[in-house]
């Protein structure tokens, strides 16, 4: 896209044509400060790179014309084996057709170029697209990174071509023969064709369609690529992640440029923030009115078709068949979009129109990484590079339906956040990536006392649907966990995650690209299958903080603590920890056998804080524990981490029968008259020592209401410790 032309003065008002359904809010042109603002605005977008270079430009066009050559010479190779005649081998012919932003004028440096290949209808996209036309672009030269998505709502071919990015679809038309001249606004492509073939078309028909629709086609391009800019920034520019993509914006730009046909791209931005801050979703956005046709495809119309009575937030494409081109959006992603719609606003409304600030302030990054406390990090790995791109694809194609699980099975009471970059740790030795989602309870949503929100089996549910890959090898596996704020990897970037935090090690395993295997340490509602623990970093503890805590804790806080650990202990344990012997120093990566840091256990802020005092295992050095439950409790509305954790009574008491079979080790070795001697003071002592270690495990254990009683737990220690002592 070149630099913009004419833009930074006043124009005549254009006639008062109706462009939208509805008529303009407003015809008025811009005033001197508007020109004024509007320039300023230039100078951001061309002081930010968002023009490509004449020399990109030019290469762009080199590589459409090498990639029209290779699909005719394909579809001729096809012909030829299918058996038809040599005139007819020498007259197939195959078309490249741009759509999205390339064919919107709006793409930016390095961008991608969306690519239709338009074949007859003897070639189809499901073995001679996907595996023949494969293989041939895989044995040239200038193609690399190639990526097959078969399974996609719309399928795709991805690759780069002589570093290019090119995402190829194909539509089989009924012609036998693809003319030259192909018009394909016509209607006439559209018979005989099925509905996937219709979606892929609408590409290239819709795009045509808006620009016929707007009054100014460059301003339009304008303002569509500064929030395209802005989208990006925050993290809400995505389609395959339930946010809003190219096409999505460019209908929404588009809407307002009809509703505001004078305006210059300055007061396009900024009206664009102020209607559909105020817009009521699921009322739809349209560019025209929606057209019917006796082809007899299926249009966008809730009132007959209950389906797209659930769609959120409905963006009609203008071109026929109408059709909604938001329909991944969710209601958590909707939410976000409209939080960062009125984030547009008040900057433009309060502070850029009244000089405060400059259009930088509407740019900066959202920080994702600093507003939830709770995250799913969804690892995924693979054998090489070339695997991992493949299987990425397919995963990232996958991650809305894990946000519509998670909403599904929490109705609605759990939000997810789905931040749409992914990030690579470049220190592992195995090719990896990583994406993230924040996590929090629906705001204003009634808590009720002991509520669990259990996605184990949304989780597994999902990883086993993503399992289900077509060219899934083996390597290729997907590992979901939950982390804290604190826990965020180091290898997430400084622009997404400003918050200073302190260095970690991590975990040196061997055979870093062995497949992941999972092995549980707390599972069974009563605790039977607890592993056993070991707290050989606790016993180093300073005897300082001992004393400490000793001086803090009354025989009344034991008591409660007690009974907290009694309570606690008839919840359902969720928390579960995976190996990972795939990667070398792989973020939440724990060997079971060499569990020291109970940190892993303990998903409260309180537990946090207190347990990071200790040693840490360079075995284990973070928690990165398998999603399984989020408690309500009485924690804060975002702490949504905070659970209960049943099993710790079990430890502790664990705890101090180790402690007792030390005592007893050392007794059987003393001599025995001198035993006899010594015993008494010795088990006096021995017995306020338990109990002051009792005390400090007890203290991290987080308070819960319940209404098991404390006396019998507190009994049950206390009658362990005593027969310790006595025996």
């Amino acid at each position: 896209m070149g630099s913009p032309k004419g833009l930074g003065t006043s124009s005549p008002p254009s006639p008062a044509k109706e462009y939208a359904v509805t008529k303009p809010i407003s015809v008025a042109g811009p005033t001197p400060v508007d020109i004024q603002r509007n320039s300023e605005l230039m100078k951001y977008m061309l002081h930010s790179g968002l023009y490509e270079s004449i020399e990109e430009s030019v290469k762009r066009q080199e590589v459409l014309q090498r990639l029209g050559q290779i699909v005719k010479g394909w579809v001729k190779q096809i012909t030829g084996s299918r058996g038809y005649t040599n005139q007819m081998v020498e007259d197939a012919n195959a078309l490249i057709f741009t759509f999205g932003s390339y064919r919107l004028g709006v793409h930016g440096p390095g961008s991608d170029i969306d690519t239709l290949c338009i074949g007859p209808r003897y070639v189809n996209r499901e073995e001679d697209f996907f595996f023949t036309l494969h293989d041939i672009l895989a044995n040239t030269e200038e193609v690399t990174e190639l990526q097959p998505v078969p399974d996609a709502h719309v399928p795709v071919m991805k690759f780069k071509f002589d570093g290019i990015s090119i995402d190829l679809l194909y539509a089989s038309i009924s012609y036998l023969v693809v003319p030259e001249d192909l018009d394909i606004s016509d209607l006439s492509v559209l018979h005989n064709v099925d509905e996937p073939t219709v979606r892929i078309l609408n590409g290239c028909r819709v795009a045509d369609q808006i620009l016929r629709l707007v009054p100014n086609a460059e301003r339009f391009r304008t303002t569509l690529c500064c929030l395209k800019h802005w989208a990006k920034r925050r993290g809400v520019y995505s389609n395959v992640t339930g946010f809003l993509g190219g096409v999505n914006w460019a209908l929404l730009v588009a809407h307002i440029c009809q509703l505001y046909p004078n305006a210059v791209p300055s007061m396009l931005v900024s009206r664009f923030f102020r209607v559909y801050t105020q817009w009521r979703w699921p009322n739809p956005v349209m560019l025209c009115p929606i057209e019917e046709n006796e082809i007899g495809f299926s249009i966008w119309n809730p009132r007959k078709n209950p389906r797209d009575r659930t769609h959120l937030m409905p963006i009609i494409t203008p071109a026929y068949p109408c059709m909604n081109s938001s329909y991944n959006v969710s209601t958590s992603t909707l939410r976000v979009m409209v939080e960062q719609f009125q984030y547009g606003n008040k900057i433009c409304g309060q502070e850029i129109e009244l000089n405060n600030v400059q259009w930088s302030a509407l740019f900066e990054p959202n920080p994702f990484f600093e507003t939830y406390k709770n995250y799913l990090q969804i690892d995924l790995i693979a054998a090489d590079i070339d695997d991992l791109r493949a299987w990425k694809g397919w995963v990232e194609s996958r991650l809305r339906q894990l946000t519509l699980m998670i909403e599904r099975d929490t109705l609605g009471k759990l939000q997810c956040h789905p931040h749409p970059n992914e990030y690579i740790d470049k220190s592992k030795q195995c090719a990896h990536c990583a994406f993230f989602m924040g996590l929090q309870r629906k705001q204003g949503e009634i808590v009720q006392e002991g509520q669990q929100f259990d996605i184990r089996s949304t989780v597994e549910q999902f990883r086993h649907s993503v399992n289900m890959y077509m060219f899934w090898k083996p390597g290729m596996d997907i590992y979901v966990s939950h982390v804290r704020r604190r826990q965020i990897p180091s290898y997430v970037s400084a622009d997404d995650y400003r918050q200073s935090r302190p260095s970690r090690p991590t975990a040196q395993l061997q055979n870093p690209c062995k497949p992941f295997h999972e092995d549980a340490v707390f599972t069974s509602e009563h605790g039977e299958r607890n592993h056993k623990r070991k707290y050989d970093d606790r016993l180093d503890m300073k005897h300082s903080a001992r004393s400490q805590r000793k001086n803090s804790i009354s025989p009344d806080i034991i008591s409660k603590s007690l009974g907290n650990m009694a309570r606690n202990s008839s919840c359902q344990i969720e928390v579960s920890q995976v190996q990972h012997p795939g990667c070398s120093g792989f973020s939440g990566v724990c060997d079971s056998k060499e569990l020291r840091n109970v940190e892993s256990v303990d998903l409260t802020n309180r537990g946090q804080d207190e347990l990071n005092t200790g040693k840490q295992s360079p075995e284990c050095a973070s928690n990165s524990s398998v999603i399984t439950c989020v408690s309500s409790g009485s924690s804060s509305p975002e702490d949504i981490g905070s659970g209960c954790k049943a099993g710790c009574s079990e430890d502790n008491i664990s705890f101090i029968e180790g402690m007792n079979d030390r005592f007893q080790n050392d007794t059987r070795s003393t001599d025995s008259a001198t035993l006899e001697k010594e015993m008494p003071s010795r088990n006096e002592v021995l017995r306020a020592e338990l109990l002051e270690q009792a005390s400090a495990m007890l203290e991290v254990v987080p308070n819960s209401k319940g209404s098991v009683h404390s006396e019998s737990m507190q009994k049950s220690v206390i009658r362990r410790i005593s027969l310790s002592s006595t025996a």
